[in-house]
């Protein structure tokens, strides 16, 4: 599916686009272009304005500003201060000073502490609480066999009163922001009165006011399902930016959304290109038809299972490549299996096969070949459903009444077909079948020809029906047999690696010659790698054929979009 895009504009001052960039790039999400518009006086002003006004409204709305921060890293300071001090209490250090009395301070774990010293030093306790012991020695401490530790720079009782001023101040600061935050509702419709008046002068600014003095205007989309997380990203710069939903006419870059399986086949449909913005996603139909398609032109179980090899022992060189190459093993694994073939050779009459030979495609239906018999049933399948793809993307562009042409040739032609489908099968009667073909046909033919649009003049819409009914006639037959190449494709590369199977088993002979082995392997490996390079070349280019011309013009497809390509490291 397409995502839907929120689509931004950014507006700032030519001077920080690269660290706005860089920024963005950090981001990852948004797809950006830019653009420069001349900035005047009044427009300058009120891009300061609009910053000083969103700085303050995050600052309310956060508390968690620089100021803030500041008050608690300071208050942790003192905390930790504190927990230095308390243990050496409260003393008038200068009156010390004065009386030529000079404090020594230590501290030791508590059984290491001698008793002795205190009769050799002036030795005053502080605090013993078992586990250490803090002490000061008064006057001379010459010889003292402790080192000497640092003084506390203050009293315990400076640093508890600066701690309740920081207290204070902190609480006075979060009673401010709390005030503040009634004022929220008001700031921001100020804010938004602001970015109008700036988008208004903006407009008008004009090229030889202060033309030296640029603002770079960006526009950018992102996926709407990432709004939050990029509005959150962009409050933190200083840029001004609005944002609005993105429509058709903004041309936004296209980005699928798919599972893991489907994901592998977007690199198929970029080939072609991706859809405009209301247009529909066909990377699921895509997948699942072009996975077929291959398979059937491969035809080949042991081919399949080299692919798979191939995937697996290449994964490193073959990237992203590599699970494609593997399913598209897988595919052709199943495929070739149902076709009873394996490196060209008929598995059908090995008697280790006879429990699973129910699951064999017969080798004819209806007197035809299965394998082409098959190949057009594929053929009609995919063009009904581009042709159900087409009504419903067109009826959501249009509305019902805007598609009734096209809701027409879809009864009609898909309609039929199921019909006509049952009534091969025996599920609904001849007459009821007739009954139903005939509703559909005038249902249809009232779409087609009166109403085909419904603005236009009904003989206009009558004439338009007939050249359309013309187109539909001689395309939808070319483009139903255009499928055989799915069995020309398959059968070529079988018969050719059967060709190779039969001159080496005509080289080996009846196995006697260890100089025919040697030939024999020679020609088989050789053959069947030339067979299977040639084989998955054509099961590569003719499913995207059918693809993107069958499928995509039947089902109105038209790559008029742009790859998401979001500015990122």
């Amino acid at each position: 599916m397409i995502e839907k895009m929120t689509k931004y504009s950014f507006v700032l001052l030519d001077a920080a686009k690269e660290d706005f960039l860089s920024s963005l790039q950090e981001i990852g999400l948004v797809d950006i272009t830019r653009s420069s518009k001349p900035v005047d006086e009044r427009t300058s002003a009120l891009l300061e304005s609009i910053e000083a006004q969103k700085k303050l409204i995050s600052e309310i709305e956060s508390g968690s500003d620089s100021t803030l921060k500041g008050l608690k890293d300071n208050l942790s300071s003192l905390e930790k201060e504190a927990q230095e001090t308390r243990f050496w209490g409260s003393w008038d250090r200068s009156a010390l000073e004065e009386a030529g009395v000079k404090l020594h301070f230590y501290k030791v774990v508590s059984k290491k502490f001698d008793p002795s010293w205190e009769a050799d030093y002036a030795i005053f306790k502080v605090q013993d609480d078992g586990k250490d012991c803090r002490f000061v020695i008064a006057g001379d401490n010459a010889g003292f066999p402790v080192k000497e530790i640092p003084a506390p720079s203050r009293n315990y009782s400076d640093v508890n009163a600066d701690i309740k001023a920081a207290t204070d101040g902190i609480n006075a600061y979060h009673a401010k922001l709390e005030a503040a935050k009634s004022e929220l509702p008001a700031m921001r419709e100020a804010l938004a009165g602001l970015q109008g008046d700036f988008s208004r002068a903006l407009a008008s600014a004009a090229a030889e006011d202060a033309a030296e003095n640029l603002l770079a205007v960006f526009e950018g989309f992102a996926p709407a399902e990432d709004d939050a997380e990029i509005q959150q990203r962009l409050d933190k710069m200083d840029v001004v930016w609005f944002k609005d939903e993105a429509v058709l006419e903004d041309n936004p870059p296209i980005k699928f959304k798919n599972n893991k399986f489907v994901r592998m086949f977007e690199m198929l449909v970029d080939m072609y290109g991706r859809p405009s913005y209301d247009g529909f996603d066909p990377t699921p139909f895509f997948s699942i038809f072009f996975l077929l398609f291959f398979a059937f032109c491969m035809g080949d179980a042991g081919y399949g299972l080299l692919l798979v090899a191939l995937g697996l022992g290449l994964k490193k060189k073959l990237g992203d490549i590599s699970p494609l190459v593997i399913v598209l093993g897988v595919a052709t694994t199943v495929i070739g299996f149902l076709f009873h073939t394996f490196f060209s050779i008929d598995i059908s009459q090995w008697k280790i096969l006879e429990p699973v030979k129910g699951v064999f495609l017969p080798s004819k239906i209806a007197g035809y070949d299965g394998t082409m018999v098959l190949s057009i049933i594929v053929g009609i399948i995919h063009i009904c459903v581009a042709m159900v793809v087409k009504t419903c993307v067109s009826t959501r562009q249009k509305g019902f009444l805007g598609s009734l042409g096209t809701w027409g040739w879809t009864l009609l032609i898909v309609g039929g077909i199921i019909v006509g489908a049952f009534a091969l099968l025996g599920v609904i009667d001849k007459s009821l079948t007739k009954t139903i073909i005939i509703v559909l046909g005038i249902i249809s033919a009232i779409g087609i020809f009166p109403l085909n649009d419904i603005h236009r003049n009904p003989l206009a819409n009558v004439g338009m029906g007939l050249w359309d009914t013309y187109n539909a006639v001689t395309g939808l037959l070319g483009d139903v047999l255009s499928y055989l190449r799915l069995y020309a494709l398959g059968l070529a590369g079988m018969m050719l690696g059967s060709s190779f199977n039969t001159i080496g088993q005509a080289i080996l002979g009846d196995g006697s010659s260890p100089v025919s082995w040697v030939f024999f392997i020679l020609l088989v490996v050789v053959g069947h790698t030339l067979n299977i390079a040639m084989a998955a070349l054509g099961a590569f280019v003719h499913p995207l054929r059918l693809n993107f011309l069958e499928f995509f013009k039947n089902s109105g497809y038209e790559a008029a979009g742009r790859n998401f390509d979001p500015l990122k490291k």
